[in-house]
Protein backbone atom coordinates (compact mmCIF):
# COMPACT_ATOMS: atom_id res chain seq x y z
CA UNK A 1 0.00 0.00 0.00
CA UNK A 2 2.52 1.76 1.42
CA UNK A 3 4.60 1.36 -2.15
CA UNK A 4 1.62 2.00 -4.16
CA UNK A 5 1.42 5.42 -2.25
CA UNK A 6 4.74 6.50 -3.27
CA UNK A 7 4.32 5.58 -6.95
CA UNK A 8 1.36 7.95 -7.58
CA UNK A 9 3.21 10.16 -5.38
CA UNK A 10 6.01 10.14 -8.03
CA UNK A 11 3.92 10.03 -11.32
CA UNK A 12 1.91 13.09 -9.75
CA UNK A 13 5.05 15.36 -9.40
CA UNK A 14 6.43 14.09 -12.52
CA UNK A 15 3.58 14.93 -14.68
CA UNK A 16 2.95 18.27 -12.75
CA UNK A 17 6.48 18.85 -13.55
CA UNK A 18 6.49 18.21 -17.09
CA UNK A 19 3.11 20.56 -17.12
CA UNK A 20 5.02 23.48 -15.32
CA UNK A 21 7.91 23.50 -17.57
CA UNK A 22 6.00 23.10 -20.74
CA UNK A 23 3.88 26.00 -19.65
CA UNK A 24 6.79 27.99 -19.02
CA UNK A 25 8.35 27.26 -22.30
CA UNK A 26 4.88 28.16 -23.43
CA UNK A 27 5.81 31.54 -21.59
CA UNK A 28 9.55 31.65 -22.76
CA UNK A 29 9.66 31.00 -26.43
CA UNK A 30 11.23 33.21 -27.98
CA UNK A 31 10.08 35.97 -30.72
CA UNK A 32 10.92 35.21 -33.75
CA UNK A 33 13.29 38.01 -35.84
CA UNK A 34 11.98 40.06 -38.39
CA UNK A 35 12.81 38.31 -41.73
CA UNK A 36 13.50 41.39 -43.17
CA UNK A 37 15.27 44.53 -41.04
CA UNK A 38 13.18 47.79 -41.71
CA UNK A 39 15.16 50.14 -43.72
CA UNK A 40 16.87 52.15 -41.31
CA UNK A 41 16.64 55.23 -43.84
CA UNK A 42 13.17 55.23 -43.15
CA UNK A 43 13.46 55.41 -39.67
CA UNK A 44 11.70 59.11 -38.49
CA UNK A 45 12.78 59.12 -34.67
CA UNK A 46 13.86 62.42 -33.20
CA UNK A 47 17.58 63.46 -33.58
CA UNK A 48 19.32 66.06 -31.42
CA UNK A 49 20.58 67.73 -34.95
CA UNK A 50 16.91 68.35 -35.99
CA UNK A 51 15.70 71.83 -33.46
CA UNK A 52 12.21 70.74 -34.17
CA UNK A 53 9.67 67.71 -35.57
CA UNK A 54 9.85 69.30 -39.62
CA UNK A 55 6.31 68.36 -39.88
CA UNK A 56 4.88 70.47 -37.30
CA UNK A 57 6.58 73.44 -38.75
CA UNK A 58 8.76 73.24 -41.87
CA UNK A 59 12.47 74.35 -41.01
CA UNK A 60 13.70 78.15 -42.20
CA UNK A 61 16.51 78.92 -44.43
CA UNK A 62 18.80 79.50 -41.67
CA UNK A 63 17.88 76.09 -39.87
CA UNK A 64 18.45 74.15 -42.80
CA UNK A 65 22.02 76.04 -43.28
CA UNK A 66 23.17 74.75 -39.43
CA UNK A 67 21.87 70.89 -40.24
CA UNK A 68 23.13 71.03 -43.77
CA UNK A 69 26.67 71.88 -42.07
CA UNK A 70 26.13 69.41 -39.26
CA UNK A 71 25.34 66.54 -42.19
CA UNK A 72 28.34 67.60 -43.96
CA UNK A 73 30.37 67.00 -40.76
CA UNK A 74 28.64 63.56 -40.10
CA UNK A 75 29.63 62.56 -43.71
CA UNK A 76 33.25 63.19 -42.86
CA UNK A 77 33.01 61.56 -39.76
CA UNK A 78 31.29 58.51 -41.74
CA UNK A 79 34.25 58.54 -44.19
CA UNK A 80 36.99 58.78 -41.57
CA UNK A 81 35.36 55.27 -40.08
CA UNK A 82 35.36 53.76 -42.96
CA UNK A 83 39.06 54.90 -43.75
CA UNK A 84 40.25 53.80 -39.89
CA UNK A 85 38.42 49.89 -41.19
CA UNK A 86 34.89 50.67 -38.87
CA UNK A 87 32.67 49.55 -41.65
CA UNK A 88 29.63 49.58 -39.46
CA UNK A 89 30.02 52.30 -37.97
CA UNK A 90 30.45 54.26 -40.98
CA UNK A 91 27.72 53.41 -42.68
CA UNK A 92 25.44 53.77 -39.62
CA UNK A 93 26.50 57.43 -39.01
CA UNK A 94 25.90 58.10 -43.15
CA UNK A 95 22.47 56.64 -42.41
CA UNK A 96 21.81 58.79 -40.20
CA UNK A 97 23.15 61.53 -42.34
CA UNK A 98 20.69 60.42 -45.21
CA UNK A 99 18.04 60.26 -42.84
CA UNK A 100 18.27 64.07 -42.63
CA UNK A 101 19.02 64.78 -45.63
CA UNK A 102 15.33 64.48 -46.82
CA UNK A 103 14.76 67.62 -43.99
CA UNK A 104 16.69 69.77 -47.18
CA UNK A 105 14.54 69.20 -50.04
CA UNK A 106 14.35 66.11 -52.87
CA UNK A 107 17.23 67.09 -54.95
CA UNK A 108 19.81 67.30 -51.86
CA UNK A 109 18.50 64.10 -50.64
CA UNK A 110 18.69 62.51 -53.96
CA UNK A 111 22.40 63.60 -54.29
CA UNK A 112 23.09 62.54 -50.84
CA UNK A 113 21.61 58.82 -51.45
CA UNK A 114 24.08 58.79 -54.79
CA UNK A 115 26.91 59.63 -53.12
CA UNK A 116 26.58 56.95 -50.43
CA UNK A 117 25.21 54.28 -52.55
CA UNK A 118 28.40 54.56 -55.07
CA UNK A 119 30.34 53.95 -51.88
CA UNK A 120 28.36 51.05 -50.67
CA UNK A 121 28.60 49.86 -54.26
CA UNK A 122 32.27 49.87 -54.24
CA UNK A 123 32.83 48.19 -50.90
CA UNK A 124 30.46 45.21 -51.66
CA UNK A 125 27.81 46.49 -49.06
CA UNK A 126 24.97 44.83 -50.54
CA UNK A 127 22.54 45.59 -47.83
CA UNK A 128 23.29 49.08 -47.94
CA UNK A 129 22.60 49.51 -51.81
CA UNK A 130 19.50 47.70 -50.96
CA UNK A 131 18.08 50.16 -48.68
CA UNK A 132 19.38 53.20 -50.87
CA UNK A 133 17.70 51.75 -53.61
CA UNK A 134 14.55 50.99 -52.05
CA UNK A 135 14.52 54.82 -50.31
CA UNK A 136 14.94 55.96 -54.41
CA UNK A 137 11.93 54.21 -55.62
CA UNK A 138 9.87 55.51 -52.61
CA UNK A 139 11.00 59.20 -54.15
CA UNK A 140 10.47 58.28 -57.62
CA UNK A 141 7.01 56.54 -57.14
CA UNK A 142 4.97 60.21 -56.97
CA UNK A 143 7.24 61.55 -59.64
CA UNK A 144 5.71 59.12 -61.92
CA UNK A 145 2.67 60.41 -61.81
CA UNK A 146 3.63 63.92 -62.70
CA UNK A 147 2.57 65.47 -65.82
CA UNK A 148 5.66 67.96 -65.46
CA UNK A 149 8.07 66.56 -63.42
CA UNK A 150 11.58 67.92 -62.17
CA UNK A 151 13.75 67.50 -64.59
CA UNK A 152 16.84 67.76 -62.51
CA UNK A 153 15.32 65.84 -60.03
CA UNK A 154 14.53 63.00 -62.59
CA UNK A 155 18.34 63.12 -63.89
CA UNK A 156 19.35 63.14 -60.25
CA UNK A 157 17.46 60.23 -59.95
CA UNK A 158 18.52 58.61 -63.33
CA UNK A 159 22.18 58.95 -61.73
CA UNK A 160 21.80 57.78 -58.55
CA UNK A 161 20.47 54.25 -59.78
CA UNK A 162 23.45 54.02 -62.61
CA UNK A 163 25.88 54.95 -59.22
CA UNK A 164 24.05 51.38 -57.33
CA UNK A 165 24.52 49.66 -60.80
CA UNK A 166 20.55 49.59 -61.08
CA UNK A 167 20.03 50.39 -64.94
CA UNK A 168 16.82 49.17 -65.51
CA UNK A 169 15.42 51.45 -62.77
CA UNK A 170 17.73 54.18 -64.62
CA UNK A 171 15.95 54.18 -68.02
CA UNK A 172 12.43 54.24 -66.09
CA UNK A 173 13.57 57.80 -65.24
CA UNK A 174 15.17 58.66 -68.23
CA UNK A 175 12.47 57.71 -70.29
CA UNK A 176 10.00 60.16 -68.30
CA UNK A 177 12.83 62.67 -69.02
CA UNK A 178 12.64 62.02 -72.71
CA UNK A 179 9.04 62.11 -72.91
CA UNK A 180 8.97 64.86 -71.32
CA UNK A 181 11.97 66.80 -73.39
CA UNK A 182 10.38 65.61 -76.98
CA UNK A 183 6.96 67.32 -75.38
CA UNK A 184 8.94 70.01 -74.92
CA UNK A 185 10.96 69.80 -77.96
CA UNK A 186 14.29 70.08 -76.89
CA UNK A 187 16.18 68.01 -79.46
CA UNK A 188 19.85 68.96 -77.61
CA UNK A 189 18.19 67.39 -74.36
CA UNK A 190 16.63 64.46 -76.20
CA UNK A 191 19.88 63.63 -77.85
CA UNK A 192 21.63 63.80 -74.79
CA UNK A 193 19.15 61.75 -72.85
CA UNK A 194 19.36 59.01 -76.10
CA UNK A 195 23.41 58.82 -75.41
CA UNK A 196 22.54 57.83 -71.37
CA UNK A 197 19.87 55.62 -72.51
CA UNK A 198 21.88 54.05 -75.10
CA UNK A 199 24.84 53.26 -72.96
CA UNK A 200 22.49 51.91 -70.10
CA UNK A 201 21.10 49.68 -72.83
CA UNK A 202 24.60 48.21 -73.89
CA UNK A 203 25.56 47.87 -69.89
CA UNK A 204 22.45 45.63 -69.30
CA UNK A 205 23.00 43.81 -72.71
CA UNK A 206 19.77 44.94 -74.60
CA UNK A 207 21.22 45.07 -77.94
CA UNK A 208 17.73 45.27 -79.22
CA UNK A 209 16.87 48.51 -77.06
CA UNK A 210 20.56 49.83 -77.84
CA UNK A 211 20.12 48.83 -81.48
CA UNK A 212 16.64 51.29 -81.70
CA UNK A 213 17.80 53.93 -79.52
CA UNK A 214 20.82 54.24 -81.92
CA UNK A 215 18.99 54.06 -84.64
CA UNK A 216 16.82 56.98 -83.48
CA UNK A 217 20.33 58.98 -82.37
CA UNK A 218 21.40 58.19 -86.32
CA UNK A 219 18.20 59.69 -87.38
CA UNK A 220 18.86 62.73 -85.61
CA UNK A 221 22.14 63.50 -86.29
CA UNK A 222 21.58 62.64 -90.29
CA UNK A 223 18.33 65.33 -89.75
CA UNK A 224 20.76 68.05 -88.68
CA UNK A 225 24.09 67.20 -90.76
CA UNK A 226 26.11 66.51 -88.38
CA UNK A 227 28.61 64.51 -89.91
CA UNK A 228 30.55 63.69 -86.79
CA UNK A 229 27.53 62.29 -84.48
CA UNK A 230 26.94 59.97 -87.36
CA UNK A 231 29.85 57.93 -87.49
CA UNK A 232 29.79 58.05 -84.00
CA UNK A 233 26.48 56.36 -84.40
CA UNK A 234 26.59 53.96 -86.71
CA UNK A 235 29.72 52.79 -85.25
CA UNK A 236 28.01 52.01 -82.15
CA UNK A 237 24.80 49.94 -84.35
CA UNK A 238 27.89 48.16 -85.91
CA UNK A 239 28.74 47.11 -82.58
CA UNK A 240 25.52 46.20 -81.41
CA UNK A 241 24.25 44.29 -84.55
CA UNK A 242 28.06 42.09 -84.51
CA UNK A 243 26.94 41.84 -81.11
CA UNK A 244 23.72 40.35 -81.56
CA UNK A 245 25.05 38.46 -84.28
CA UNK A 246 22.37 40.35 -86.88
CA UNK A 247 25.25 40.26 -89.72
CA UNK A 248 22.83 41.80 -92.53
CA UNK A 249 22.26 44.52 -90.59
CA UNK A 250 26.11 45.01 -89.44
CA UNK A 251 26.74 44.80 -93.04
CA UNK A 252 24.54 47.60 -94.12
CA UNK A 253 25.57 49.84 -91.36
CA UNK A 254 29.79 49.42 -92.18
CA UNK A 255 28.43 50.01 -96.00
CA UNK A 256 27.27 53.43 -94.88
CA UNK A 257 30.33 54.28 -93.04
CA UNK A 258 32.74 53.35 -96.22
CA UNK A 259 30.48 55.64 -97.92
CA UNK A 260 30.58 58.56 -95.46
CA UNK A 261 34.64 57.78 -95.42
CA UNK A 262 34.85 58.09 -99.20
CA UNK A 263 32.81 61.35 -99.66
CA UNK A 264 34.89 62.53 -96.89
CA UNK A 265 38.36 61.37 -98.66
CA UNK A 266 39.02 59.59 -95.31
CA UNK A 267 39.85 56.61 -96.62
CA UNK A 268 42.04 54.90 -94.30
CA UNK A 269 40.16 53.13 -92.13
CA UNK A 270 38.22 51.51 -95.81
CA UNK A 271 40.37 48.78 -95.63
CA UNK A 272 39.67 47.54 -92.06
CA UNK A 273 35.59 47.98 -92.91
CA UNK A 274 35.94 45.96 -95.75
CA UNK A 275 37.65 43.10 -93.93
CA UNK A 276 34.44 43.05 -91.52
CA UNK A 277 32.20 43.13 -94.11
CA UNK A 278 33.98 40.45 -95.70
CA UNK A 279 33.55 38.23 -92.00
CA UNK A 280 29.81 38.93 -91.77
CA UNK A 281 29.52 37.61 -94.91
CA UNK A 282 31.46 34.20 -94.17
CA UNK A 283 29.23 34.07 -91.03
CA UNK A 284 25.60 35.00 -93.90
CA UNK A 285 26.94 32.06 -96.31
CA UNK A 286 27.13 29.20 -93.49
CA UNK A 287 22.81 29.33 -94.24
CA UNK A 288 22.88 31.00 -97.59
CA UNK A 289 25.97 29.84 -99.74
CA UNK A 290 25.46 32.30 -102.86
CA UNK A 291 26.82 35.37 -99.99
CA UNK A 292 30.54 33.31 -100.61
CA UNK A 293 30.55 35.56 -103.55
CA UNK A 294 29.93 39.17 -101.83
CA UNK A 295 33.08 37.57 -99.18
CA UNK A 296 35.14 37.02 -101.66
CA UNK A 297 34.62 40.54 -103.33
CA UNK A 298 35.37 42.51 -100.36
CA UNK A 299 38.24 40.61 -99.32
CA UNK A 300 39.45 41.46 -102.72
CA UNK A 301 38.48 45.15 -102.32
CA UNK A 302 39.93 45.89 -98.73
CA UNK A 303 43.61 44.36 -100.22
CA UNK A 304 43.22 46.38 -103.42
CA UNK A 305 42.76 49.34 -101.19
CA UNK A 306 44.95 48.67 -98.39
CA UNK A 307 47.81 48.15 -101.52
CA UNK A 308 46.89 51.75 -102.98
CA UNK A 309 47.22 53.31 -99.24
CA UNK A 310 50.57 51.40 -98.82
CA UNK A 311 49.05 49.45 -95.69
CA UNK A 312 50.62 46.59 -96.58
CA UNK A 313 50.03 44.70 -93.23
CA UNK A 314 46.18 45.58 -94.08
CA UNK A 315 46.72 44.26 -97.56
CA UNK A 316 48.32 40.93 -96.03
CA UNK A 317 45.24 39.90 -93.72
CA UNK A 318 43.31 40.70 -96.20
CA UNK A 319 44.86 37.73 -99.20
CA UNK A 320 45.51 35.62 -96.22
CA UNK A 321 41.92 35.85 -95.34
CA UNK A 322 41.02 35.02 -99.08
CA UNK A 323 43.53 32.65 -99.17
CA UNK A 324 42.10 30.59 -96.63
CA UNK A 325 38.49 31.22 -98.50
CA UNK A 326 39.91 29.79 -101.43
CA UNK A 327 41.36 26.90 -100.03
CA UNK A 328 37.52 26.16 -98.24
CA UNK A 329 35.98 26.70 -101.59
CA UNK A 330 38.46 23.85 -103.25
CA UNK A 331 40.13 27.05 -105.24
CA UNK A 332 43.30 25.82 -105.29
CA UNK A 333 44.74 27.41 -108.21
CA UNK A 334 43.82 30.48 -106.96
CA UNK A 335 45.19 29.97 -103.63
CA UNK A 336 48.34 29.93 -105.27
CA UNK A 337 48.30 32.73 -107.11
CA UNK A 338 46.93 34.85 -104.41
CA UNK A 339 50.00 33.71 -101.95
CA UNK A 340 52.38 34.56 -104.41
CA UNK A 341 50.86 38.18 -104.39
CA UNK A 342 50.94 37.89 -100.39
CA UNK A 343 54.45 37.03 -100.61
CA UNK A 344 55.19 40.19 -102.37
CA UNK A 345 52.67 41.91 -99.99
CA UNK A 346 54.65 40.68 -97.12
CA UNK A 347 58.27 41.54 -98.33
CA UNK A 348 57.07 45.10 -98.52
CA UNK A 349 55.73 45.33 -94.78
CA UNK A 350 59.11 43.69 -93.88
CA UNK A 351 57.21 40.97 -92.15
CA UNK A 352 59.15 38.04 -91.51
CA UNK A 353 56.64 36.12 -89.93
CA UNK A 354 54.35 36.87 -92.63
CA UNK A 355 56.52 35.61 -95.09
CA UNK A 356 57.56 32.24 -92.85
CA UNK A 357 53.72 31.66 -92.88
CA UNK A 358 52.92 32.44 -96.37
CA UNK A 359 55.78 29.90 -97.78
CA UNK A 360 54.48 27.00 -95.06
CA UNK A 361 51.00 27.90 -96.31
CA UNK A 362 52.24 27.20 -99.84
CA UNK A 363 53.90 24.32 -99.31
CA UNK A 364 50.66 22.72 -97.64
CA UNK A 365 49.14 23.72 -100.92
CA UNK A 366 51.56 21.83 -103.16
CA UNK A 367 51.41 18.72 -100.58
CA UNK A 368 48.15 18.39 -101.17
CA UNK A 369 48.38 18.74 -105.13
CA UNK A 370 51.75 16.20 -104.38
CA UNK A 371 53.81 18.37 -106.16
CA UNK A 372 56.53 17.26 -103.96
CA UNK A 373 59.44 19.97 -105.06
CA UNK A 374 57.42 22.50 -105.04
CA UNK A 375 56.25 21.83 -101.68
CA UNK A 376 60.24 21.19 -101.04
CA UNK A 377 61.70 24.25 -101.94
CA UNK A 378 58.48 26.46 -100.41
CA UNK A 379 58.97 24.48 -96.81
CA UNK A 380 63.03 25.54 -97.01
CA UNK A 381 62.68 29.10 -97.90
CA UNK A 382 59.88 28.71 -94.72
CA UNK A 383 62.95 27.39 -92.81
CA UNK A 384 65.19 30.38 -93.23
CA UNK A 385 62.87 32.71 -92.27
CA UNK A 386 62.40 30.74 -89.17
CA UNK A 387 65.86 30.06 -88.61
CA UNK A 388 66.06 34.48 -88.30
CA UNK A 389 63.14 34.30 -86.25
CA UNK A 390 64.47 31.09 -83.97
CA UNK A 391 60.78 30.34 -84.25
CA UNK A 392 59.28 27.05 -85.55
CA UNK A 393 62.36 25.66 -86.81
CA UNK A 394 61.42 22.33 -85.63
CA UNK A 395 58.61 22.00 -87.56
CA UNK A 396 59.86 23.06 -90.57
CA UNK A 397 62.85 20.33 -90.58
CA UNK A 398 60.27 17.61 -89.66
CA UNK A 399 58.04 19.24 -93.62
CA UNK A 400 61.01 18.91 -95.05
CA UNK A 401 62.10 15.41 -93.59
CA UNK A 402 58.10 13.90 -94.42
CA UNK A 403 58.63 15.41 -98.20
CA UNK A 404 62.33 14.27 -98.48
CA UNK A 405 60.96 10.79 -97.51
CA UNK A 406 58.08 10.98 -99.96
CA UNK A 407 60.32 11.97 -103.08
CA UNK A 408 62.79 9.16 -102.18
CA UNK A 409 60.34 6.40 -102.70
Amino acid sequence: MLKGLRLIITTTTVFCLFCGSVTLAAKKKPKQPDKFPPNPLEITAPDPLLPRSPGKQPLTESEKQQLSAALDQLDTEAAAKLQAGDRVGAFETWNRELRLRRYLGTLPEITALSRVGAIAYSKNNRQQVLYITERLQKIQKPIQSQAQPDLEILQALGLAYQQVRSPELALTAYEQILTVVRQRKDTTKEVETLNIMGELHLSWFDYPKAAVTYEELLALATTRRDGNSQIIYLQKLVYVYTQAKEYQKSIKFRNQLVEIYRQNNNLDLIPTLKLAIASDYESLAKKNPNLIQEAFKNYQESYTTAWKLQQYARAGEALRKLIALYRASEQIEDALQTSQILLQTERLAVNFYGLMNAYDQIGQIHVERKEYSQALNAFQKGLEFAQQLKHDENYFNQQIQKISEQMSQ
